[in-house]
C-alpha cells in the first residue's frame, strides 16, 4: 500500500470509529439496551482501534532512541 492509500484508509477508519462511538453511546442510552448488539459494536470499535494503530505505525517512520 502506498502512504496515500494508507491515509485514505485511515481517514475512513477514523469515521467509522467515531460513527460507532456514536451508535455505542445512543444504543446505551436507550431504556432496553440490546447487550449483545452493544458488546458487538465495541468489539468492532476495538478492531478499528488496532487497525487505526498499524496504519499510523506505517505512516511514521521508526525513530531509534
Amino acid at each position: 500500500m502506498s502512504p496515500e492509500e494508507i491515509s485514505q484508509r485511515l481517514e475512513l477508519l477514523r469515521i467509522e470509529h467515531r460513527d460507532l462511538d456514536a451508535a455505542i453511546i445512543a444504543l446505551g442510552s436507550a431504556a432496553v439496551a440490546d447487550q449483545l448488539q452493544l458488546a458487538r459494536l465495541k468489539k468492532r470499535k476495538l478492531k478499528l482501534r488496532d487497525e487505526i494503530a498499524w496504519c499510523e505505525d506505517q505512516l511514521l517512520p521508526d525513530i531509534i532512541a
